[in-house]
């Protein structure tokens, strides 16, 4: 199993998470950022680091989220690593408590 960066991180971008991952897994996009499940070791120290709520453990990941898998996964391929924490986005307090936030972004590039 790994986890899964869902919709709640998009327009929010905070990167506590990446703080104390320890092994370098988060992937980051311009809106985002996105979980590589081929380096995840299921550590579970990032859920509770994120403001927003974004991260589960894919067995626990709400049903009307399963999509967020698959994205995770293209996307962790195509998006650079992210090591340290940035600021977040510049408009994440104003997102962060959206909901149905993918239609907002362009899933291609970082």
């Amino acid at each position: 199993m790994t986890h899964v960066v869902s919709d709640s991180c998009i327009r929010c971008r905070y990167t506590d998470c990446v703080d104390v991952c320890p092994v370098d897994c988060f992937k980051a996009g311009k809106d985002f950022l996105v979980i590589d499940p081929d380096e995840c070791i299921d550590c579970a120290v990032c859920i509770p680091e994120c403001p927003v709520n974004a991260i589960y453990a894919e067995e626990d990941l709400p049903d009307h989220l399963g999509h967020f898998v698959a994205i995770n996964a293209k996307l962790a391929r195509e998006w650079p690593l992210i090591t340290k924490r940035e600021q977040p986005h510049p408009e994440a307090e104003k997102w962060s408590t959206a909901t149905n936030k993918l239609g907002t972004v362009t899933l291609q590039g970082s």
